[in-house]
């Protein structure tokens, strides 16, 4: 299964693994972190490193919307 984050109609992120697009979903969301964490998180690796803003993305499986989520303004 293909699964992707997109933004602004970008796909950013995919893989078929089945595990890493979501848990990357989750974080971006800050569902898995927060605070100074998550702000550390977007800064240094969502900002920098894997190109996101903020803003709504979405996740799909195999072309598929099956989540949107709000990356949050610093």
């Amino acid at each position: 299964m293909k699964e992707e984050i997109r933004q602004n109609g970008k796909v950013i992120l995919s893989s078929d693994d089945g595990f890493s697009i979501p848990m990357f979903f989750n974080n971006l969301c800050g569902k898995n972190f927060s605070g100074e964490k998550y702000r550390i998180y977007l800064q240094s690796v969502a900002f920098g490193d894997m190109g996101f803003e903020p803003g709504e993305i979405g996740l799909y499986h195999n072309g598929i919307l099956v989540r949107t989520g709000t990356i949050l303004k610093l």
